[in-house]
């Protein structure tokens, strides 16, 4: 199979779809890898590395598109890339349609056949291409927000961790899943005062136990929510349907009651978010902005700023299913895989994903 590389068009996003390492267990199988000319700069991958492992290396991003079988991408085609989708065409990436009307329009028109990394889920109901860039997220979630806690950058000036003699900043994690697991780690590690809020009590006693009662946990409902919120330095939106578009569950009159210079990161904001103040995603370019004196951070791709990590934690993550797709052709790989065809959003021009198909209409 003839598979694509391309250099990412989001703005900021430096990661690239594949690792030399991904590129050399492809080629070794027989298939042939094009990539794009530059496509792994961002990533601290040079086109000398893809050439050795066996790729060929493409200056042209149109020649790619129109010469692949198979496109892999980290996120969603740009507007850009729309004239070269087209039926026949397997286009494998984070597509994020529940909360992208016009996007899931054009792929329809298009009659590509697409599959998205974040709907891939095991019979346990494990994300095995969404977890890793999850883990991700939720680490810099916590990172990102003490960034913004500072003064200089409009916070309320306080330290997360705090020191001696000073207590540490308050973090409420809304969403006890990989990406709240990623949050929760990484602000315990700093010595924050972390509480998490979940609608799955059984998960909220998994967390609870392995973390060692460190953790305060809460029962997800507008009371508790209210309450937790209104007293945290940093809140971190972390809340996960499957495919589907986030709810709003944290509300403009919870934001009101926050105190001034307080942070809110929307890690849900690629599933439409879940914070109703959070109307558009922001760039890591303009990342932030006020509402009701609470500094608001919605870029929906976060791993975007640590490329070298998320791109080997994604090629890593994917892999199996890629040489899956390749070696037996999408229609082959997604009977013999159920993981895999949950992937599948759409094929000729049909929605084939119940969750998408829903917040559509």
């Amino acid at each position: 199979m003839i598979i694509g590389v391309v250099k990412e068009l989001k703005e900021q996003e430096n990661r690239v779809a594949m690792t030399p390492a991904g590129v050399d267990a492809l080629t070794a199988c027989g298939h042939r890898v094009l990539v794009q000319k530059g496509a792994g700069y961002g990533a601290g991958f040079s086109d000398e590395s893809y050439k050795a492992a066996g790729a060929e290396v493409i200056t042209d991003a149109a020649d790619v598109w129109n010469n692949c079988e198979l496109m892999i991408k980290v996120k969603e085609p740009h507007e850009s890339e729309y004239q070269y989708l087209r039926p026949g065409l397997v286009f494998f990436a984070y597509l994020h349609l529940a909360a992208d009307l016009e996007l899931t329009k054009t792929l329809l028109a298009s009659g590509v056949t697409a599959i998205a990394y974040e709907t891939v889920q095991r019979s346990d109901c494990s994300l095995p291409l969404l977890t890793p860039m999850s883990e991700v997220a939720g680490r810099m979630a916590i990172q990102e927000g003490a960034i913004y806690l500072e003064k200089t950058r409009g916070g309320k000036g306080i330290l997360l961790e705090g020191v001696p003699g000073v207590t540490p900043g308050s973090v409420v994690v809304v969403g006890g899943g990989t990406v709240g697991m990623g949050a929760i780690r990484r602000a315990m590690g700093l010595g924050a005062r972390v509480t998490v809020v979940d609608i799955n009590v059984d998960r909220l006693r998994y967390l609870e136990d392995i973390f060692m009662g460190r953790i305060e946990t809460l029962y997800s409902n507008r009371y508790n929510l209210s309450k937790a919120t209104r007293h945290a330095d940093l809140v971190v939106g972390a809340v996960l349907v499957p495919g589907a578009r986030a709810p709003k569950v944290i509300t403009e009159d919870m934001v009101k009651k926050m105190q001034p210079g307080s942070v809110i990161v929307d890690v849900a904001i690629d599933q439409g978010g879940c914070v109703e103040t959070i109307k558009y995603p922001t760039t890591h370019a303009d990342p932030v902005f006020v509402k009701h004196g609470v500094i608001h951070y919605a870029v929906p791709n976060i791993p975007g700023a640590v490329p070298r990590t998320s791109t080997l934690a994604l090629t890593n993550a994917t892999l199996p299913y890629l040489l899956e797709l390749a070696k037996k052709g999408w229609k082959q790989a997604v009977l013999e895989d159920e993981a895999l065809a949950k992937g599948v959003n759409m094929v000729g021009g049909k929605l084939t994903n119940a969750a998408v198909a829903e917040a559509h209409g």
